[in-house]
């Protein structure tokens, strides 16, 4: 037998029987630099694990940071006027984002008092709305059968068009604040009727089947189930209703308004200075994005069961 013949026969007896002992075998079969097996696993399992993470970790930042990059890659070429060639936009039809900021510079208390106005109309509504909607739905959840055909009409004001509504409701209340808010209350309710109608009702059989075999009344099936199982749909309602709510608010105020974002766009549109306009609108995207976050925040807060539920 050659020499590399003994010497592999000697590795295939120390590997078994390191694999029977649990521990690793010097090839000379020497005592004193024996290691555990179980020793080595583990630590080859940390080290493995340690390495996961970080991949993980780094994926997750990536990924957190794609849309940041995507914006900025946005302006970049919005600022190179990529858009402008491509659409054939003059720099009075379409300013560059440096252009837009400075108007914001130049205007800020303006527009902060502004955006104040059409924030107090959005809020305003979406509370108003959202109450009122959430009321409904828990009205119709006692009667699901009659419920849900009320719920259906209700849902019907989704189709009433903004610019129809905003006319109604400024000869009803007056070009005051109300008007505003009236638009906002009408186009919020209904979603969040829908949307809770939804969640108070697809309750699991076995559940109702539990409270009814200890003889529940109505009220505990609606506070001990139906409103726990229904809040991830009353926040689904609410994060709807915080979105459209800037669209109404901002709609309704270019009909007669004296203040507000969208009085002050509509006006700088009128005079051509497209750079203060677009301010309104960034503005008003800025508001808006805030207080959806805001609402998502209190989700979190609130039920964190459904976040860690959606996340997987």
């Amino acid at each position: 037998m050659s020499e590399g013949s003994v010497l592999s026969r000697k590795c295939d007896e120390g590997v078994s029987i390191a694999a029977v002992t649990g521990a690793a075998m010097p090839l000379n079969g020497s005592q004193t630099a024996a290691v555990p097996g179980s020793e080595i696993h583990g630590q080859q399992g940390q080290a493995g694990k340690a390495r996961l993470g970080t991949s993980v970790r780094g994926r997750s930042i990536a990924m957190s940071m794609l849309p940041w990059g995507a914006g900025v890659l946005f302006l970049t070429l919005w600022q190179l006027r990529l858009f402008h060639w491509i659409f054939s936009l003059e720099s009075y039809q379409l300013p560059v984002p440096s252009a837009i900021a400075a108007s914001i510079q130049e205007d800020a208390n303006m527009l902060f008092r502004y955006a104040m106005y059409s924030g107090t109309e959005m809020l305003g509504g979406f509370l108003l709305g959202s109450l009122l909607g959430a009321m409904a739905a828990a009205g119709a959840s006692f009667f699901p059968t009659s419920g849900r055909a009320a719920v259906t009409v209700l849902s019907a004001l989704n189709a009433v068009p903004i610019v129809a509504l905003a006319p109604i409701m400024n000869n009803w209340f007056g070009d005051g604040i109300w008007s505003r808010i009236a638009v906002v209350t009408v186009i919020t309710m209904a979603a969040m009727a829908v949307s809770l109608f939804k969640g108070l009702t697809s309750i699991q059989p076995q559940y109702s089947d539990l409270l009814s075999g200890l003889a529940a009344s109505r009220m505990q099936f609606f506070w001990k189930l139906r409103l726990p199982h229904a809040l991830p749909s009353l926040f689904a309602g609410l994060k709807i209703n915080m979105s459209t709510s800037i669209i109404g608010a901002i709609v309704g105020e270019f009909f007669i308004a004296s203040q507000g974002l969208g009085y002050l766009l509509s006006d700088q549109i009128r005079l051509a200075n497209m750079p203060l306009a677009w301010s309104c609108i960034v503005i008003a995207a800025a508001l808006g994005i805030v207080l959806y976050e805001a609402v998502v925040l209190a989700e979190k807060r609130l039920i964190p069961w459904n976040r860690a539920r959606t996340d997987h």
